[in-house]
């Protein structure tokens, strides 16, 4: 990394934008302020701004003459999460989230690095025009924790408006040793989906259950019954998740309500394990309905991510560029069962992408014995001095193999 001259000024400026940013992060699809702050830093660099793709979307494109086209992605999205890490600069920004309900929230996900990264990328690669050819692409997605901003910025026209890439690049903040870079081959991340199931019953006094169809009881019913998916259904070889993340029900201990909601999210490493888990899903939750007299629940599933795969071959170019500092990811250990909308943006192209894990965790925290706090943690706190410049070489060194 550089540690004197221009490379510490570069530090120093993406920290106070770092720090900026992770004091007022934006959920999903309202990333407005985050995207003006790039836009003003893209042109501060010389890079016209391309705003408003797929929402809250921005784009930025540097032509330096005849060669392969490379996009360099990176979400923008905050996290409804009240923060407890006690930085200086933690947010207290608030929000009305789509339910019409005030919440604080965090970038909680390192979505607040992922900018910073690309941005000084972008700088150093203008500053080294010299020594490479082609066309980069930054494309700074919202919505990334809907997995929605990818499909809406495809929609939205983005293979018109920028170069078609040769290749696809990415990277994540992890909760691992900063320096440390992981590089997976094959499936990365996996295949998700999230389904909202309410149940309609027939609510009462609570004195008088027998006068009532109780929609709390099917639903907690499903809930438990719906745990025995993954454990009695799915093979012990195939990954797989669900989880119930929300009940909703009710407003007091004595009335039975008319309805109960329940918010489900599933993780598969196959496209036919996904299968089975939705289908498994809805027969369970019909059953429970039936159970308590109920007709058929209703269930609204939401678009989903596909397994993220990384090309192999060029894994294996990103891998050799990224040095001592990257290891191997096979297997296993090379999935991670977290999702990701980025992989649309290769499908929707038909390029082959790459998509890394770089650790942003005090190395001390692990010298101790400590485990850090995950993401999407409220103490989630990226090391963000040093991390910052290993972010940066990372992307630009990936790009620069790919660049002529």
């Amino acid at each position: 990394m550089r540690i004197g001259g221009y490379g510490e000024r570069m530090t120093l400026e993406l920290l106070d934008i770092y720090q900026d940013l992770h004091r007022h992060p934006e959920l999903a699809f309202h990333e407005r302020r985050t995207a003006q702050v790039i836009a003003d830093r893209l042109s501060d660099l010389g890079v016209d701004p391309i705003t408003g793709v797929g929402g809250t979307g921005v784009l930025g494109v540097i032509a330096n003459g005849d060669g392969p086209v490379v996009w360099l992605r990176a979400d923008i999205d905050g996290l409804p999460v009240q923060e407890r890490t006690g930085l200086a600069y933690a947010s207290e920004h608030r929000v009305i989230d789509a339910d019409g309900n005030e919440t604080q929230t965090m970038h909680a996900c390192g979505h607040d690095m992922h900018i910073t990264w690309l941005l000084g990328a972008l700088e150093r690669l203008l500053a080294s025009r010299d020594a490479w050819a082609g066309t980069v692409v930054a494309i700074f997605q919202p919505a990334e924790e809907v997995i929605g901003g990818a499909r809406a910025m495809v929609e939205d026209g983005l293979l018109d408006r920028v170069p078609r890439p040769d290749i696809v690049l990415g990277q994540h903040s992890a909760p691992a040793p900063v320096g440390m870079i992981g590089v997976g081959f094959g499936p990365v991340m996996s295949a998700s989906d999230r389904m909202r199931v309410t149940f309609h019953g027939r609510g009462g006094h609570g004195s008088a259950p027998h006068t009532t169809l109780d929609p709390i009881v099917a639903a907690a019913s499903a809930v438990v019954r719906l745990q025995t998916v993954v454990s009695r259904e799915i093979a012990p070889t195939e990954p797989a998740v669900v989880t119930i993340g929300t009940f909703h029900a009710g407003t007091r201990g004595n009335i039975i309500p008319d309805d109960a909601t329940i918010e489900i999210s599933t993780r598969a490493r196959s496209e036919g394990v996904r299968a089975q888990i939705l289908a498994a899903i809805e027969r369970i939750v019909g059953a429970e309905a039936a159970a308590g007299g109920l007709p058929a629940p209703e269930i609204t599933r939401e678009p989903g991510a596909d397994v993220l795969v990384n090309d192999p071959a060029a894994a294996e170019r990103v891998l050799r560029a990224l040095g001592s500092g990257a290891v191997r990811l096979e297997n296993a250990h090379g999935l991670v069962m977290a999702s990701e909308d980025v992989g649309q943006l290769a499908t929707a192209a038909e390029a082959p992408i790459v998509y890394w894990f770089t650790g942003t965790t005090d190395p001390a925290v692990f010298q101790r014995g400590e485990e850090p706090p995950s993401n999407h943690s409220p103490f989630y706190a990226p090391l963000a001095e040093p991390s910052i410049p290993v972010g940066v070489e990372a992307l630009v060194s990936a790009a620069r193999e790919f660049l002529d």
